[in-house]
């Protein structure tokens, strides 16, 4: 179990950057469906996901990907829904609800980071139109999370901008945010699922569901 002190000998020498996963991690659990009942209403909201249920269990049972269940779920709540709307509506979230979503000690974490001058960066599969605003409240410096896409209109297609951040694609992200050449900076990563494995992988010192 890591302590973060190594990091300081090197300080002088390479940069620092803490990665930090949201839902599990940083929150006690997926907030994704939070915002679905903050937009929509707890009945509403319940019987739109009642309507996905087909893809949501085809995901648990490993026959629908990842990506086209989520999908649906977008397209069932938001397809063809202005995108300034439900900006307006994440801001209001980050803002109303999810402080008291985030584990205090995940945030003496992040705050231990940002206090040192690390560069930190939540990379996170669930939505950026909530995300952003939350991060930009408590001094995150980079967002990386799954993207709503949108038409020439404005309009929320029921689609994902590019791949569902997530896995593989969540270390690819990093790397294009950050640079590959992992010998001139210093990596921290927090995770707690299968999701997050790869970004663990690749840190120096890696956190799996503990902060210190």
């Amino acid at each position: 179990m890591h302590t973060g002190t190594p990091v300081q000998k090197h300080e002088a020498i390479k940069p620092v950057v803490a990665a930090f996963d949201f839902d599990g991690t940083l929150s006690y659990h997926d907030v994704l469906i939070s915002y679905l009942f903050y937009t929509h209403g707890i009945v509403k909201g319940i019987a739109n996901l009642v309507g996905c249920a087909p893809y949501l269990i085809g995901f648990v049972l490993g026959i629908v990907p990842r990506q086209v269940s989520k999908e649906h779920v977008i397209t069932r709540f938001y397809k063809n829904r202005p995108i300034q709307e439900l900006r307006q509506q994440g801001e209001a979230f980050a803002k109303e609800v999810l402080p008291s979503k985030i584990k205090p000690e995940a945030l003496n974490r992040l705050n231990w980071h940002l206090n040192h001058g690390h560069r930190c960066v939540l990379i996170s599969a669930t939505l950026d139109i909530f995300l952003k605003p939350w991060a930009e409240q408590v001094g995150i410096h980079d967002v990386i999370s799954s993207t709503l896409e949108v038409d020439a209109q404005g309009k929320v297609t029921g689609r994902l901008e590019g791949e569902n951040c997530w896995g593989e694609e969540k270390i690819r992200r990093l790397e294009a945010l950050i640079g590959m050449h992992r010998n001139e900076y210093i990596l921290y990563a927090y995770g707690d699922s299968r999701g997050d494995e790869k970004l663990l992988e690749a840190a120096d010192f890696p956190y799996y569901r503990k902060f210190d």
